[in-house]
């Protein structure tokens, strides 16, 4: 839990006594690789923040094929926002990469959260602002960078995912096929 109290301090100043409350408000739970968190058709119930471990969420393409749109590793949040503030449908799933430790919040129990630690509002604001900011910038880069620079220029930015997600996920997440990946790969070690 320490993980989580280190995180929040870059972003908001609480005591002992608050983190202790704040806490309070949040399940802990262990999942095992490729266990699914969130189902598409169900109403999202959670909100996750990743203490160890990779999550990733996809919705099923026209053709039923997986399309990640996200992932989430230690000290990031991932959910389907918008189904989870307005307590409706979700039409994504959440599913575990990697054996994982993770924090789970419920709309209801954020709504407590927020009313007994009004500072908490201050770090959700910071967390969605620098969100919405990343969201922007990826797709400026679907529409501006060729398939080679854009995979070129995610594996810059975060060489530690090309280590830890298996390949055929992150080409799921650039929109490549997995053979696509390969032959980016290849050529680019030529």
């Amino acid at each position: 839990m320490d993980t989580f109290r280190a995180h929040l301090k870059k972003f908001i100043t609480i005591n002992e006594e608050e983190y202790i409350s704040i806490l309070s408000f949040f399940e802990m739970l262990e999942v095992r690789k490729k266990q699914t968190l969130m189902f598409e058709g169900e109403i999202c119930k959670y909100k996750y923040f990743v203490l160890e471990g990779c999550l990733r969420k996809f919705f099923l393409n026209e053709k039923g094929v997986e399309q990640t749109t996200e992932f989430a590793i230690e000290n990031w949040w991932i959910s389907d926002t918008f189904a989870f503030e307005k307590q409706i449908k979700t039409t994504f799933n959440i599913q575990s990469v990697e054996h994982s430790k993770i924090l789970a919040i419920t709309y209801q129990s954020q709504e407590l959260l927020l009313q007994k630690h009004p500072v908490m509002e201050r770090y959700f604001r910071i967390i969605y602002q620098t969100a919405y900011a990343a969201a922007e910038k990826r797709i400026r880069y679907l529409h501006e960078m060729s398939r080679e620079e854009l995979y070129v220029h995610f594996s810059t930015q975060y060489p530690w995912f090309i280590q830890r997600i298996p390949q055929y996920l992150i080409a799921s997440f650039l929109g490549f096929t997995p053979e696509y990946l390969s032959e980016i790969r290849s050529k680019l070690r030529s």
